[in-house]
């Protein structure tokens, strides 16, 4: 069952539609979508599985009021209801991000829980929120919760820091976590002002209409939150952060960082102690300084291996998707159902 049909939704839709052969012959997984639902244009449930191409399109021309009726399929409202009596085994939830209550995505999540399902998110709101209650949830219900597209999009931050270095302490996490304000100090030291680069930035889709979660630093203080609820077991909220973003960067500063060899990159660092987001003065020596456009990157510095820093794409249609499809396999892989 899938809860959101927005760009992480359909992005999601279409890797089950382009990988089917695939996951089927390496995988052995067939998966089954008989669910989607979103808060604006209702639900969508047929219990032997609904058409992907039939959904792609429908969202192509409109959204799933455009899903042709047929035999067996139900249309309805109640979101929660339909998960509990839904015999879906995974509930993935790609909804919109709420960073002050989580919801409605925490009752959603909690609601799969009771009804026995796995769950798989794309949404930061419930994670940086209430990491220990869903994992309690989960763990009463036998079920797991993963959430690998939540920090850093497709590109395995969470599985390098819980599973790869596992027997290692992790001391500090530091990195750049939003692409979009990373893509747009980029292009502020190639000359742009701030307004043109985030005028750039919204026009190729890295921006929202609103910006103002992703260059006040809020976006990138939700995923510090969820990497000290699970790497360093330690739950913060807002309050326990510093929070600036790059508003108040001027063309002066960034003349100024270049002429001493340096550059301007918000920076997200977090300990068990606490944490921040703010823009820092990097020289160009450190590799965070060197990762440019919209790439996201995270040092992670450990007691063993020292630092090691991941580099690659934070943000995407496809690759947010990815970690979707990456976390179902997880889940396929170390439990007794099948999805078929």
């Amino acid at each position: 069952m899938l809860i959101g049909f927005g760009v992480v939704g359909q992005g999601f839709v279409e890797l089950l539609r382009d990988k089917s052969d695939e996951l089927a012959e390496r995988y052995h997984l067939r998966p089954v979508l008989v669910g989607v639902a979103t808060r604006s244009q209702g639900t969508l449930y047929q219990a032997e599985g609904l058409d992907l191409a039939g959904l792609l399109k429908a969202a192509a021309v409109g959204g799933l009021s455009h899903y042709p009726d047929e035999d067996g399929l139900q249309r309805g409202s109640d979101i929660k209801a339909w998960i509990q009596s839904s015999d879906a085994d995974v509930l993935i939830e790609a909804g919109s991000t709420n960073l002050e209550t989580g919801q409605p995505a925490l009752d959603y999540c909690m609601s799969a829980f009771e009804a026995e399902m796995h769950v798989v998110l794309a949404n930061k709101g419930p994670v940086a929120l209430a990491y220990n209650d869903l994992q309690a949830a989960a763990s009463l219900s036998n079920r797991t919760l993963r959430f690998e597209a939540t920090v850093m999009a497709g590109t395995p931050a969470l599985a390098l820091a819980l599973d790869a270095l596992a027997g290692s302490t992790i001391l500090e996490a530091r990195g750049i976590l939003n692409g979009t304000t990373n893509y747009i100090l980029t292009h502020m030291h190639q000359g742009l002002p701030y307004a043109d680069a985030l005028a750039e930035a919204q026009r190729l889709g890295y921006a929202e209409t609103d910006p103002r979660g992703d260059v006040e630093g809020w976006d990138a203080a939700g995923k510090l939150l969820i990497l000290a609820a699970t790497v360093f077991e330690t739950p913060l909220t807002m309050n326990d952060l510093q929070v600036e973003g790059i508003t108040d960067l001027t063309p002066e500063n960034i003349t100024a960082a270049q002429q001493a060899g340096e550059c301007y990159k918000l920076i997200a660092q977090v300990t068990r102690h606490g944490g921040s987001v703010r823009p820092i003065r990097l020289p160009l020596s450190d590799p965070l300084a060197n990762v440019n456009g919209a790439l996201n990157a995270l040092t992670l510095t450990t007691d063993v291996m020292g630092d090691i820093t991941l580099i690659g794409p934070g943000a995407g249609r496809r690759q947010t998707a990815f970690a979707l499809l990456a976390d179902l396999l997880a889940i396929h892989r170390t439990q007794v159902a099948t999805f078929e």
